[in-house]
């Protein structure tokens, strides 16, 4: 990624999560595929920029709350903007707002930002399971 973050500490540590960085990504993407749209898709341009925006918030958020049912719920947030962004992007495409070109690259951006989501809400589901889940920052 572009950004170096200089101030780190532990609840910090979603910056490190690959599935974070590449929803930052993401965000940036749609803006600038969306950024080219009209006056009067301006409300839709803002929907879609706002479910873009919420993958990495929700992530972060649900990280930051150090208790894995939450963590799991936010997560799950998510997953419900990865699919409202699909589909409003979908919509731009079929009404030929946006072209073949930049929705494949966003389609193939956000393929992989979903794939990743939901292999980290497996591993917290398992981790839910197990009973190895880390609620304290010290250790």
């Amino acid at each position: 990624m572009n950004m170096e973050l200089k101030r780190k500490n532990i609840n910090r540590g979603y910056t490190k999560l690959r599935v974070w960085e590449n929803s930052i990504l993401l965000f940036k993407l749609v803006y600038r595929i969306t950024n080219k749209l009209s006056f009067e898709l301006a409300k839709s341009r803002n929907n879609i920029i706002d479910a873009a925006h919420s993958i990495p918030r929700n992530i972060a958020e649900g990280f930051c709350r150090k208790n894995l049912k939450e963590y799991l719920n936010f997560l799950n947030i998510s997953m419900g903007s990865i699919g409202e962004l699909y589909s409003g992007m979908i919509a731009f495409k079929e009404i030929e707002k946006i072209s073949k070109a930049d929705f494949e690259e966003f389609d193939n951006l956000h393929y992989q930002v979903e794939n990743e989501l939901i292999q980290l809400i497996k591993s917290l589901q398992q981790k839910q399971k197990d009973g190895d889940w880390e609620t304290s920052f010290i250790h």
